[in-house]
């Protein structure tokens, strides 16, 4: 079987996409500088996965290291994740999100480039789409990132393209994901972000387990069924193997593509809320705050293309990725830790 480079392999997405990839039959390289992630990763890795993970500590921004990777291990495809994510941090934080995100990406593909690699799998975000002009969200959606992360990604994406037309030997497929939440359904990975969360399910379960007082709704007056904001959340397990499904696609039918992953429905704050505490049998007090500036009423994918493309479809419903999110939490209340 292919053997795949997996980068930001050690964080919330790319340690459920180590483990799917596994199960597909993939051998996996894992790289990871653990800039935003933890070495512990790797040992719950091994216990679910049965075998030691192969493991490169280094940054996508560090190009001799690259070459040592490549120089090390037979590599035949990428799954790209290593990036910067937090919305609010880039904004503050331009220069650093633009030299990891930008620059870690073109330090990868000159890399594969080096050493004969034209293969990856780009993940993107739903962040590039900006504002809605209609919805759902379908791939031909005019692009119009309305924050630092999200322009990070549109140039990623734009990078490739360029890429891919100065050389048709490069096979991408451009990953735009909505919400990820969940977990493994193992309760021994999940999602363990630094300091206070920037998304919506770890600050609701760091209340249920007691880290936190209340949580923060930002704005109860959107033109939404119950005034909060709707976003298409997707178990990451389901996101995971999406990433399966786009290098099989990839590997087999020598075709780029772009591709959304949702489940194609949108859910409030407030009915995720009531989903947990059904799941968790926890209350999640809450209190509604000020809208946070940039922050949209509504979206959600038309997932369509990504079951007619690639024969991927979400599978585990909201009920599902709240359980699992509570096994994740309970089992580990501070997280690897």
């Amino acid at each position: 079987m292919p053997t795949v480079l997996l980068t930001g392999a050690a964080g919330y997405i790319g340690s459920h996409t180590w483990l799917a990839l596994q199960s597909a039959g993939f051998e996996v390289v894992g790289l990871d500088d653990f800039s935003n992630s933890s070495a512990r990763v790797l040992d719950r890795l091994k216990e679910l996965g049965g075998r030691t993970p192969v493991f490169e500590r280094a940054s996508v921004t560090d190009a001799a290291a690259l070459d040592g990777v490549f120089s090390r291990h037979r590599i035949d495809a990428v799954v790209h994740f290593a990036a910067f994510k937090a919305v609010g941090e880039s904004t503050a934080q331009p220069l650093s999100y633009y030299a990891n995100n930008v620059g870690g990406l073109v330090s990868t593909c000159e890399a594969m480039r080096r050493h004969g690699v034209k293969t990856m799998v780009f993940s993107s975000s739903a962040t590039v789409y900006g504002e809605p002009k209609y919805l759902p969200y379908d791939e031909v959606h005019p692009l119009a990132a309305m924050n630092v992360y999200g322009r990070t990604k549109l140039f990623g994406e734009q990078i490739l393209r360029d890429l891919e037309a100065s050389d048709p030997a490069w096979k991408v497929a451009w990953l735009r994901y909505f919400n990820p939440v969940g977990a493994h359904e193992s309760g021994r990975i999940g999602e363990d972000p630094r300091g206070t969360p920037n998304n919506l399910m770890p600050y609701v379960t760091q209340v249920a387990v007691g880290r936190r007082e209340f949580l923060q709704v930002f704005g109860g007056d959107y033109d939404t069924p119950d005034g909060t904001g709707v976003r298409d959340y997707l178990h990451v397990m389901d996101l995971a193997e999406g990433h399966v499904a786009a290098l099989r696609h990839l590997l087999e039918q020598r075709a780029s593509a772009t591709v959304n992953l949702g489940t194609g429905s949108g859910t409030s704050v407030l009915q995720l809320v009531a989903a947990f505490e059904r799941a968790s049998g926890r209350p999640i007090p809450y209190r509604i705050v000020e809208r946070r500036p940039g922050d949209l009423p509504a979206f959600w994918a038309d997932a369509t293309l990504a079951r007619e493309l690639l024969g991927w479809q979400a599978r585990r419903d909201l009920a599902a990725m709240c359980a699992d999110s509570w096994r994740w939490q309970s089992r580990n209340p501070t997280g690897y830790d």
